[in-house]
């Protein structure tokens, strides 16, 4: 049940951020474009890597967390593994990157200051809601694993706490 639910909220959720939005800033009269040529198609690698780690973390939320990304319905264990063992946030850094792709692709300034909003908002919704939740709800634990596992950016190799 878990995956059909984490199913319905990766349509809804990420196909309105994802897809809706950004069609609507490049389609709209205020969209304002810079040039890139043949390099554009480079958007193809992120939107890959993107859509790989989004889905890789709606599978891990649904059969190792046992929930969804739906912060209605979140994992009932902690997730640290697969992409959660290099960074906290590899199903936020996957929707950046995709818009990223968005980025190349559409060669749109609205785009770029909707990625940067979006990141911000992002960090805001982490740093006040979703880790302070996750502290109360898996404590020691997920202590641990602030110290450990780096918030954004992802680390190849895990080091012990500071």
């Amino acid at each position: 049940m878990a995956i059909l639910k984490s199913l319905i909220f990766v349509i809804v959720v990420p196909g309105i951020v994802l897809f809706y939005i950004p069609y609507e800033i490049v389609t709209s009269p205020f969209n304002t474009t810079f040039r890139m040529g043949i390099l554009r198609f480079i958007a193809v690698i992120p939107w890959l890597l993107g859509i790989s780690a989004s889905l890789w973390c709606v599978w891990d939320f649904a059969f190792k967390g046992q929930g969804t990304p739906a912060p209605i319905d979140p994992p009932k264990k902690l997730v640290v593994e697969g992409l959660y063992k290099f960074v906290r946030n590899p199903m936020y850094d996957g929707i950046l990157l995709i818009l990223l792709g968005h980025v190349l692709w559409f060669q749109s300034i609205l785009v770029i200051l909707y990625a940067v909003s979006l990141f911000v908002a992002f960090h805001l919704f982490v740093v006040f809601y979703e880790e302070p939740t996750l502290q109360r709800k898996f404590g020691d634990s997920y202590i641990h694993y602030l110290q450990t596992v780096p918030r954004w950016i992802p680390r190849t190799i895990r080091q012990p706490p500071k």
